[in-house]
């Protein structure tokens, strides 16, 4: 049985996450939601969900004393970064000019508007909001039993621009390619929704259970 903490910095969906994460759990898991740094050094896996803005996310994190507990479960135990957790791995985000934890190389870039275009020429809105499918670049065991071209849910205006592109775990479009996936080592991040995307987004929760990295 494994231990998993839920990160409560104070912002983002953290109950349906959670609850998501208790769903596919069973007995088999323990879930908990806590924003102690011990908590978070004492979990077998953390996950850290997200929604809202970076500049917010990461002052609430230095605000509780989180940063350094973040960091370090990012780099030795299995970590799952949803939405903003996957944007906040990287050096630098555009949106409020804000420096992230600096775990993956690379920046967090707006979506431009003068890219903003379908194949017939419409305009298409940002933020990018609804389902669209996800292609991941090589096997990894949190993509067991989901297939190629699967559909999950986003809701984001920014996406990550990895400066190595070992790290990329999965693509999508909106209208071009863009990075939906990040990982490295027991570290794996996705700029979707998990919680809210039905099936193939509990089955990645569960994969990420189960994984022994």
């Amino acid at each position: 049985m494994s231990h998993v903490v839920v990160v409560d910095y104070g912002m983002g969906n953290l109950r349906s996450v959670a609850k998501a994460l208790e769903y596919v759990a069973g007995n088999e898991h323990t879930i908990e939601v806590s924003g102690d740094p011990q908590r978070l050094k004492a979990a077998d896996k953390v996950v850290f969900p997200g929604q809202g803005a970076m500049r917010d996310c990461m002052r609430e994190i230095d605000a509780r004393g989180l940063r350094e507990a973040v960091t370090h479960a990012a780099k030795n135990k299995p970590f799952l970064g949803l939405c903003i957790g996957l944007q906040l791995l990287f050096d630098h985000s555009e949106e409020g000019d804000t420096p992230g934890l600096g775990i993956l190389s690379g920046q967090v870039k707006r979506f431009p508007a003068e890219a903003m275009m379908d194949a017939k020429g419409d305009r298409l809105k940002v933020p990018h909001m609804g389902w669209n499918e996800v292609y991941p670049l090589q096997a990894h065991p949190l993509w067991e039993g989901i297939a190629s071209g699967t559909r999950f849910y986003f809701v984001h205006s920014y996406y990550v621009q990895p400066a190595q592109s070992d790290v990329i775990a999965a693509h999508s479009a909106y209208p071009f390619e863009f990075v939906c996936a990040a990982e490295q080592g027991a570290l794996f991040a996705v700029q979707f929704h998990p919680e809210k995307s039905d099936r193939a987004g509990l089955k990645l929760l569960s994969n990420f259970l189960t994984w022994s990295p």
